[in-house]
């Protein structure tokens, strides 16, 4: 199947020429048409497998004809959980729009809300928003969401986790009943059917992740290690293996600061990336990041779903997070678009929960791979795949 044969037009297909796509993706194949046919869709589809462009194309599809915009309205609404994943989708959106004369914006906190405002005052057709800040808009009577026709929740799972559940339903209160809805998450969980149930009427479902031709080729590897020897550890894995950029992930923001300090008295560059920098510095690292002008970022979870970097050789998790889902999201910031990736995991005894909890979502035990000169002195057992609790001591007879 190529571009073309989904029913899209040349503007789009030029664009897409632009930017090196030569064939859609699994659940491109599968959205496209029916969001073009106007039905409702609920997805099921991992990070890495093109997923943003099989609801903006649509979409883009849908508006080429409509040039004409309002003040303070807008025709479709993408929400999104954070504010690195607003700026790719709206990236995204401008690169596939590249030959159309639709317009669209990034509506995120952190940064001043006044010129946001005015864009919104020449009218926009597609807008791409956080929750709280698209809340602080509404309640301004900055937009109207009279001439809403398109409704899209993209990593709904995660928006739930993050505790947008009431802001969401504050947001779909608002909208036209009579518009078109999309939602896309990489697992569907009794929450986000639940939300479905509110938002989405009579969709069409697909499911993707099961799909091994769309899992990216990832390498995953562990290495065991007491905890106060990890930065060491992750010093000596740059060196030994020439490794030239990687995006670390860590547990909270005075770690990121503090790793960036050891791995600078060590003689390795590196920044941090975190909630506690403005929205400009954190747009700034990304942007210098995907263009190779910074080696090594070490982020907590709020980029776990906002890089979106095609060449990227490697994601090392310094820290483990508490929710196996989002090994997968981390992991999956590597390995895109058939390149191959690696993802490594530095594990202290401490990690052991959290790593059982991983395996059992993986299906697998994680490769390990011993560094003689950080051996571990407290050591991490393996993993026991679906392991269960042994019953109660059944009663002796008499």
């Amino acid at each position: 199947m190529t571009f073309s044969t989904l029913g899209l037009c040349d503007p789009i297909l030029q664009a897409l020429n632009d930017v090196g796509y030569e064939a859609p993706t699994a659940i491109q194949e599968q959205a496209i048409p029916p969001i073009l046919a106007g039905r409702d869709v609920l997805a099921k589809a991992q990070t890495g497998t093109g997923k943003t462009a099989s609801f903006v194309l649509p979409i883009l599809q849908t508006f080429k004809d409509k040039a004409n915009r309002r003040a303070k309205r807008i025709k479709a609404l993408i929400l999104v959980p954070t504010r690195e994943l607003a700026i790719q989708v709206e990236d995204n959106i401008r690169l596939y729009g590249a030959h159309l004369s639709l317009t669209s914006m990034a509506m995120v906190g952190g940064v001043d809300i006044e010129p946001q405002k005015a864009k919104l005052v020449e009218g926009v057709d597609i807008l791409v928003a956080t929750p709280g800040r698209l809340i602080d808009l509404m309640h301004q009577r900055a937009l109207h969401f009279d001439e809403l026709e398109f409704l899209v929740l993209d990593e709904a799972d995660r928006m739930l986790d993050m505790g947008f559940i009431g802001d969401i339903n504050k947001i779909i209160e608002r909208l036209p009943e009579r518009r078109q809805s999309l939602l896309f998450s990489a697992t569907l969980s009794d929450k986000v059917r639940l939300l479905a149930k509110t938002a989405i009427v009579n969709a069409v479902e697909i499911s993707i992740a099961a799909d091994k031709k769309s899992t990216p080729p990832i390498t995953q590897w562990l290495v065991t290690v007491d905890k106060h020897n990890k930065s060491a550890l992750l010093t000596h894995l740059i060196n030994e293996n020439g490794w030239k950029q990687a995006l670390i992930f860590i547990r909270t923001k005075h770690g990121a600061a503090k790793l960036v300090t050891q791995l600078e008295k060590r003689g390795i560059k590196a920044e941090s990336i975190h909630s506690g920098r403005s929205q400009a510095v954190r747009t700034q690292l990304l942007a210098d990041f995907k263009a190779g002008k910074i080696g090594f970022l070490v982020a907590t979870g709020i980029a776990a779903r906002g890089i979106d970097i095609d060449d990227l050789d490697r994601v090392v998790n310094y820290d483990l997070p508490d929710d196996a889902h989002d090994y997968v999201h981390r992991i999956g910031r590597t390995g895109r678009a058939g390149v191959s990736g690696e993802a490594v995991s530095l594990i202290s005894m401490d990690d052991f929960k959290r790593l059982c909890a991983i395996e059992s979502r993986l299906g697998h035990i994680i490769d390990r791979k011993e560094v003689a000169e950080f051996k571990a002195v407290k050591e991490v057992p393996i993993s026991i795949l679906n392991y269960v609790k042994k019953s109660a001591k059944k009663p002796q007879r008499r």
